[in-house]
């Protein structure tokens, strides 16, 4: 399976689901419906990008395991803060696990559809519902990136510990790359986010 990544052509066609966004709701189309067209639409773009970042950023292998080390996080953080819960939940469950079947792991694919689609919803929701009460919005996506990150940490010891089988020391051992994974991801996902945001203000409700 070949994957061509053309940076270009994914940034312009971000771009233009924004502007295709801001222009509806200028001429008053259905709140509903452009919202759920709009969220399915992006969450296919970020599913997409989650899964280039996970499989061709050269992932570092696990032994202990035999899972990997990748960037991928960055992608769900960054879709579920300026996108929300439904966004992050399908970039991160689908994206992320066809990476997964994709590099040879596919024993790991259902942990992870559940796993960091549970991480991208948590994310989401957290982040908006803490910008109702908090006014820094670093804050809040700080705060909804951690507890969404611990999620994905302590999922992947519970399911490598009761549906793959491994020994405690094993599952253990992939603890610390995955609280790795969390520390780039929040590191990366809240400038990105700023920035996004500067651009396209009308994400921010």
């Amino acid at each position: 399976m070949l994957v061509v990544w053309d940076e270009n052509r994914v940034k312009r066609d971000f771009f233009e689901i924004l502007a295709l966004q801001k222009m509806s709701s200028m001429e008053g189309k259905s709140k509903y419906g452009l919202s759920v067209t709009f969220k399915l639409a992006l969450a296919a773009v970020f599913a997409a990008l989650v899964f280039v970042v996970t499989s061709q950023i050269p992932p570092i292998s696990i032994p202990a395991t035999q899972g990997y080390f990748n960037l991928g996080e960055t992608v769900i953080y960054i879709a579920a803060l300026v996108a929300g819960p439904v966004t992050g939940a399908l970039a991160g469950g689908v994206g992320a696990s066809l990476a997964d079947i994709y590099l040879g792991f596919a024993f790991f694919a259902p942990g992870t559809l559940a796993v960091k689609g549970v991480e991208g919803a948590i994310v989401g929701f957290l982040n908006q519902k803490l910008r109702s009460r908090i006014s820094n919005v670093t804050v809040c996506a700080a705060i909804s990136v951690v507890v969404g990150g611990l999620e994905m940490v302590t999922g992947y010891f519970l399911y490598e510990q009761l549906v793959l089988g491994y020994p405690l020391p094993n599952a253990l051992a992939e603890v610390p790359f995955n609280v790795v994974q969390l520390t780039v991801g929040l590191a990366v996902a809240i400038p990105v986010m700023h920035a996004i945001l500067r651009v396209f203000p009308q994400l921010k409700s």
